[in-house]
């Protein structure tokens, strides 16, 4: 199997410049040359001549494979331009529940995205508990919730806003891509698993 990499029909956007996607999908490009890269290797190596080099290669293919995914998540999210959570469907009920409303849940978005470090903002449907969560995932391979589906994504490494913004003007990136997603790629995402 091999990864190609996605093309993202993303319009101009307010607050995000046309450099920092364009730096950005670079990175992503990155991510899914480095999946192949290391599934190749994997391959060459699947005799066991030298399982050193080829459990490292595993560790890594994790990193490079979320990060792939994640980046997709992200970059779906921008397609189409700005289309707010429509607040009377199933997503914005859902997070009424848990947040109070949508600005509630729009709010904790912007709460969890202050947390000090590089990582993500990830909504999540459980599908088990029927509920969000709204989690800061501090690596691509770390810190997922096992199993659950996600909603949304927010790429909270520097390099994600590092071109428009400095680290300590980090909530403006935040508001930025906010007012540019378009809510009814996690609306689609939600209908798919809930």
């Amino acid at each position: 199997m091999t990864y190609k990499k996605q093309e993202f029909n993303i319009p101009s956007l307010k607050g995000l410049s046309e450099k920092q996607i364009e730096v950005h999908l670079g990175l992503y490009a990155g991510y899914v040359k480095h999946v192949n890269l290391i599934a190749e290797k994997l391959r060459e190596g699947a005799e066991g001549k030298d399982a050193y080099t080829s459990a490292e290669l595993r560790r890594r293919f994790a990193f490079e494979f979320d990060g792939m995914r994640m980046h997709e998540n992200y970059f779906e999210q921008l397609e189409g331009g700005n289309a707010e959570l429509d607040g009377g469907g199933a997503l914005a009920k859902a997070v009424s529940t848990k947040y109070g409303d949508v600005s509630g849940f729009l709010d904790h978005i912007k709460e969890v995205a202050g947390t000090r470090g590089i990582g993500w903002v990830t909504v999540y449907y459980d599908d088990k508990a029927r509920t969000i969560h709204t989690v800061f995932v501090g690596d691509h391979e770390l810190g997922h919730l096992s199993g659950l589906s996600v909603l949304f994504a927010l790429d909270m490494w520097e390099h994600a806003f590092m071109v428009d913004y400095i680290p300590s003007e980090k909530a403006k990136y935040v508001d930025a891509f906010l007012a540019n997603t378009n809510w009814t790629v996690a609306e689609d995402r939600f209908a798919k698993v809930k």
